[in-house]
């Protein structure tokens, strides 16, 4: 079979997909490094595996690497092993926190190979807040050595809710002015703005979401259902599931922060009694700050934990227990392998409180093969998770493809 594949890729094979963007996607996940593999894994012809092979070499996508095992009783050569080139492109990446925010220039395997974090508030709006990531990228580059016209893609994380589809977010609860903006064409006309390369594509997500993504990937790919719970000035989770984010139908899935837990706190989002009204760092910054200690975010009263106020690390341990309540029926319900705990809040104080209430309140059998654990990552973790985001995107088998003709091969 050496004609052209239609769009679907498949061949005779039990619909086995062919294209040059599926051969990549087996040598990229390690399920077929080698020509013969290929050949095995499709149903390909050797000639046109070959013929294929030839375009992603052609693009830079793929090299040659050292010789594999012999396979045959009977000796002979070994194999010649096919790798992904991350050195053909970068990425960007940015993660907004209410308050904060981090960025970097990323090799397509996830290295950092520079970064930046400092002030930048979301309330300030799109408008600034974007232009200054801009300027960022800009900077990172030369710091990278790496011209921008070899970035491929930009990825960002936000504090509320998106929707994957157009990259908007959807009435958040701390990002005033941004409901419904075009996050993605005004980042994408801050990187042309300030760098003067092409447009490249920007793609946005929920942080938490971002977050979850970085860790299961890093440190968990083998957990078929990841959690991961970011407690800062607000409270969001992750979910992972098979490999892939679940989202929900447009971007609302993992918003715990605002699940009500019969409290009479009147939350940011403008409800009585949401989770994040009494156990955010918000929270426990406005407790602190009425009882006299200097706090006004979840950065703040993670400096205190850090310094070992007391007074912090029972509020923590306080609002632990609080959202390790609602964690029971989110483990009762995802009967996840991986609970972790990210964000501001996430020292021993708090990660007791929550191990107190979950265990308490969750079934047995929920808990029986949970690992609660804490962030590996920790404030990369959502950088990291918007670059692995991006070349997935972008290299994805009908992505890819279409990246192919693009670029005339």
């Amino acid at each position: 079979m050496t004609g052209r594949v239609g769009r679907t890729g498949k061949t005779a094979r039990g619909g086995a997909q062919s294209s040059a963007g599926d051969l990549l996607e087996l040598v990229r996940s390690g399920r077929a490094v080698t020509r013969g593999a290929l050949q095995q894994m499709t149903g390909l012809s050797r000639a046109t595996v070959g013929q294929r092979l030839d375009r992603l070499f052609r693009a830079g996508w793929l090299r040659e690497g050292a010789g594999g095992p012999v396979d045959s009783p009977l000796g002979g050569r070994p194999a010649v092993t096919l790798e992904f080139d991350g050195s053909h492109a970068v990425v960007l990446a940015a993660d907004l926190d209410t308050r904060h925010a981090r960025a970097a220039v990323l090799t397509l395997t996830g290295e950092i190979l520079a970064e930046h974090s400092g002030t930048l508030v979301v309330e300030d709006g799109p408008e600034a807040v974007l232009a200054e990531l801009g300027r960022w990228f800009a900077r990172l580059l030369d710091q990278a050595a790496h011209r921008p016209e070899e970035v491929c893609g930009i990825g960002l994380g936000v504090p509320g809710p998106v929707d994957s589809e157009t990259g908007q977010v959807i009435q958040p609860p701390m990002m005033t002015g941004w409901d419904g903006y075009d996050i993605r064409g005004r980042l994408s006309r801050a990187f042309t703005e300030h760098t003067g390369a092409p447009a490249v594509p920007v793609l946005v997500d929920n942080d938490a979401n971002l977050m979850a993504y970085g860790e299961q990937r890093t440190g968990h790919p083998d957990c078929a259902a990841f959690v991961l719970v970011k407690v800062s000035t607000g409270i969001g989770a992750g979910v992972v599931v098979d490999g892939a984010l679940y989202r929900g139908i447009d971007g609302g899935a993992g918003d715990i922060g605002h699940i009500r837990i019969g409290t009479d706190a009147l939350c940011r989002c403008g409800s009585y009694g949401c989770l994040a009204a009494v156990a955010s760092g918000g929270a426990v910054a406005r407790r602190l700050a009425e009882a006299g200690v200097p706090a006004e975010s979840g950065s703040d009263v993670r400096e205190l934990l850090a310094a070992g106020d007391p007074r912090a690390a029972a509020l923590a341990r306080e609002a632990g227990r609080q959202v390790g309540d609602v964690l029971a029926t989110v483990v009762t319900l995802l009967n996840p392998g991986v609970l972790m705990i990210a964000g501001d809040l996430a020292g021993t104080p708090f990660v007791t409180g929550v191990r107190e209430l979950l265990y308490q309140r969750a079934l047995p059998r929920s808990t029986a093969h949970l690992d609660v654990v804490t962030a590996r990552l920790g404030e990369r973790a959502g950088v990291i998770g918007a670059g692995a985001l991006v070349v997935e995107h972008l290299y994805a088998p009908e992505r890819a493809e279409e990246r192919l003709a693009a670029l005339g091969v």
